[in-house]
C-alpha cells in the first residue's frame, strides 16, 4: 500500500497513520490514534520509574565511638530497610582527632557486616571520602511481598461449637438504694 493510500485510509476512520519501523524495508506504518499511544507510553515510563524507586539507598551514620546497644539499634533498623527491600549505606564518620584510629571504625564495619550477613550481602566494600567511610549493603534475595492475611473467625463462635452450652447463673438482685428512711 502506498503513503497516500494509508493517509487516505486513516483520514477515512478519523486516525493517524504512525509509522512504527522506518527503517525496515519497506517502513511500516501503523493507523492508530497517536495521542493515545503517546499517552500509554507516558504510562509505562511512570510505572517503569516508580518501580526504580523503590530500591532506594538509606544512611545509617556511625561514629567509631558507638556504644554496642546503640549499634544493634541501628543494625535493626538497616535491616528493616533491608527487609522492606532498600539498599543500606553504612557511613561511619570521624571528627578531628579522630581520623588517626581508622582501624577501631574499620573493626565496627566489619561488626555491622556479620550481624547483618543473615539477610544481606556487601555490595561495595568499604571505601573512603575524606573523613568518611561507607559500606553498602543490598537484600540477599529479591523482596517477596507479604501475604494478605486472612479475616479471623469469631472467637465466640469458636467456644459455642467447642463445648456445649451451659446454663448462665441467674442474674444478682438490684441492690438496694443508699438512702435512708425517713422518721
Amino acid at each position: 500500500m502506498t503513503s497516500d493510500q494509508g493517509r487516505a485510509k486513516a483520514l477515512e476512520v478519523e486516525l493517524d497513520l504512525v509509522e512504527v519501523a522506518p527503517k525496515a524495508e519497506p517502513p511500516v506504518c501503523r493507523i492508530m490514534d497517536y495521542g493515545k499511544h503517546i499517552y500509554h507510553e507516558q504510562k509505562k515510563e511512570q510505572k517503569a520509574r516508580k518501580k526504580a524507586h523503590a530500591h532506594d539507598l538509606k544512611e545509617v551514620r556511625l561514629s567509631f565511638k558507638i556504644g554496642p546497644h546503640d549499634l544493634g539499634i541501628k543494625v535493626v533498623h538497616a535491616k528493616e530497610f533491608i527487609e522492606e527491600g532498600h539498599r543500606v549505606q553504612f557511613t561511619m564518620i570521624y571528627k578531628g582527632r579522630e581520623i588517626a584510629h581508622q582501624s577501631l571504625g574499620e573493626q565496627i564495619l566489619k561488626g555491622v557486616v556479620t550481624q547483618m550477613a543473615d539477610c544481606s550481602k556487601v555490595e561495595r566494600p568499604p571505601f573512603r571520602e575524606g573523613k568518611r567511610v561507607g559500606l553498602i549493603l543490598a537484600p540477599k534475595h529479591a523482596v517477596l511481598e507479604k501475604p494478605a492475611e486472612k479475616p479471623r473467625a469469631a472467637p465466640a463462635a469458636n467456644a459455642s461449637s467447642a463445648a456445649p452450652s451451659a446454663p448462665k447463673p441467674a442474674a444478682a438482685p438490684a441492690p438496694k438504694p443508699a438512702v435512708p428512711a425517713k422518721p
